[in-house]
């Protein structure tokens, strides 16, 4: 039924979008693109729970990026994608070898080991990336059993650093990690913006190389919400569909996920938005790093820029812009830029840091 007079809506707008801050890619809205996909999808009856024709031809859009046995389970949020990953690859006395920065132990209140049942085994890393050598440090003991099993690896791609991997980086460690009976699988939370970094395919560094499972992410390229574990070696995983369901991560209405998922996919829009950030995050690290007292502290590489300065220009600057303390003791910050950062944005930002700089 088409209605009569345009939509209308008793909401109102509670924000001022003018506002901007560098805490998080998550604090932008949706893409314009990704609103207009939302409203093809409305209207009418689909069938409920992932048997709509939009999480059908997500199917089609995935395989076209990562090869014809990936499948794409669409779910609500990044830490519902991850659980539901590392479930799918461990048993119960399973456990999985991650970086000690990485967001499955610092970011998800536990919910790895108290939702999906396993156990974290941690390694420190000079910059955020495992290697073969590191992930040995905790990649024993297999037929121990006082000590939870080493089942699976998980990197993030790119590292919650800033930091990308390069494919032949992963291919070593998804070639380690097979040797040792072990599974792959990648946090993909920003892997849109990995593939702008590296200037490459995302299957490049994914299924190309080894990894088994990926936690596609969505919503800080984007969309509004709603990412996606993909699976790309079927032998890896088992009862993926109960698991999620069980996690309580079946969307009713899973077409208005699956939908925006194909609007970022099924041209270059998830491109798009990935080379604008990481532009704006290259602008911000050239504003700064001539600035006296501020010193960048990893490559930048991708849209995140970790910087340390005084505590108390944090601070000041914190009262203008939001943004987060990343080692709070170091004086360490992280800035992070999205896909409607504007050239303006940073610019006045830089003018704030030299500013307070100097006060």
């Amino acid at each position: 039924m088409t209605p009569l007079n345009p939509p209308r809506t008793d909401a109102r707008r509670h924000h001022d979008p003018g506002i901007r801050g560098f805490a998080s890619d998550n604090y932008a809205g949706a893409h314009p693109e990704v609103l207009a996909a939302l409203a093809v999808a409305n209207g009418g009856h689909q069938i409920a729970y992932g048997e709509d024709d939009y999480t059908a031809h997500l199917q089609q859009v995935i395989r076209s990026h990562f090869g014809g046995t990936a499948e794409a389970f669409p779910v609500f949020n990044g830490t519902g994608a991850n659980v539901v990953a590392l479930q799918a690859l461990t048993d119960r006395w399973g456990a999985v070898v991650c970086a000690d920065t990485a967001h499955v132990h610092v970011d998800e209140c536990g919910a790895p080991e108290r939702v999906g049942g396993l156990k974290l085994l941690t390694v420190p890393t000079p910059d955020g990336k495992l290697t073969p050598e590191l992930i040995d440090r905790q990649a024993f003991g297999f037929d121990d059993e006082h000590r939870a099993m080493p089942q699976v690896v998980s990197i993030t791609q790119n590292t919650e650093l800033g930091t990308v991997y390069t494919p032949a980086e992963v291919r070593a460690i998804c070639e380690h990690a097979h040797q040792l009976g072990m599974t792959v699988h990648m946090d993909g939370a920003r892997i849109a913006n990995a593939a702008a970094s590296l200037d490459v395919p995302m299957r490049a560094f994914t299924n190309a190389v080894g990894v088994d499972v990926l936690s596609f992410g969505g919503t800080k390229n984007g969309a509004l919400f709603g990412e996606a574990v993909v699976v790309l070696n079927p032998g890896a995983v088992r009862h993926m569909k109960h698991l999620r369901k069980l996690s309580m991560q079946l969307a009713s209405k899973m077409r208005f996920v699956s939908v925006q998922l194909e609007a970022l996919l099924a041209k270059d829009l998830w491109l798009r938005n990935a080379r604008h950030a990481n532009e704006m995050a290259q602008r911000l690290a050239e504003g700064v790093r001539s600035v006296p007292g501020v010193d960048i502290l990893y490559p930048v590489q991708a849209n995140a820029v970790f910087a340390r300065l005084p505590h108390d220009v944090s601070e000041r600057l914190q009262k203008r812009y939001r943004f987060y303390f990343w080692d709070e003791s170091a004086g360490d910050v992280r800035w992070m830029c999205a896909f409607d950062t504007t050239e303006d944005d940073i610019d006045s930002f830089v003018a704030a840091v030299k500013e307070e700089m100097a006060r």
